[in-house]
C-alpha cells in the first residue's frame, strides 16, 4: 500500500478550451497594472484550466488607448527605442509622442513584453485588440463582452 496518495495533474485539451471576451476601458487604468492583468487573461492564468504549453486565454478588447494613465514623469521620460536596420539607425520616441501618434502600440508593447517570447506568445498577442478611441469594429462580439476594471479587482 503506497504511503502517499497519487494525484493526477489536469491538462486541458485544445477541444476543451472555451474563449470569452473582455472589454477594458484604458482611460480609467494605469498602463503597467492594466498590462499585467491583460497578459494574465491572454495567457489564461485567470482560469482553473490553465495549461502552460497551450493557449487557454481569452480575447481582450481595449478602447480609449490614447487616454491611458501613467504615474510620475513617465510621459516625458519613458523612451521607446527601435532600429531601422541601417548603420546608425537607432531611433527613439518618448511616451507622450507615442500616445499621440501610435496609442495602440503603447499598450500592445507593454502587454507583449509580459508574454512568453515564443510562438505561443505570438499566438496569444493576436487575441489582443486595441483601439485608440471609444469606437471599435467588433460589434458582433460586443454582446459577449465582460467589462473589467483593473483598479477594483
Amino acid at each position: 500500500m503506497p504511503r502517499f496518495a497519487i494525484q493526477k495533474s489536469f491538462m486541458a485539451r485544445p477541444d476543451q478550451i472555451q474563449r470569452r471576451w473582455y472589454h477594458v476601458d484604458a482611460s480609467e487604468e494605469t498602463l503597467g497594472r492594466m498590462a499585467t492583468r491583460i497578459a494574465q487573461i491572454l495567457m489564461g492564468k485567470n482560469k482553473p484550466t490553465y495549461t502552460p504549453h497551450l493557449d487557454t486565454g481569452d480575447f481582450v478588447v481595449v478602447t480609449n488607448a490614447r487616454e491611458v494613465q501613467v504615474s510620475g514623469n513617465k510621459r516625458e521620460q519613458k523612451i521607446y527605442r527601435y532600429h531601422t536596420g541601417y548603420l546608425g539607425g537607432m531611433k527613439e520616441n518618448n511616451l507622450e509622442w507615442m500616445l499621440e501618434q501610435k496609442p495602440e502600440q503603447v499598450i500592445r508593447l507593454a502587454v507583449q513584453r509580459m508574454l512568453p517570447k515564443t510562438r505561443l506568445g505570438r499566438q496569444m498577442i493576436r487575441k489582443l485588440k486595441v483601439f485608440p478611441g471609444p469606437e471599435h469594429n467588433l460589434a458582433a462580439q460586443a454582446k459577449h463582452f465582460e467589462k473589467i476594471t483593473i483598479t477594483n479587482s
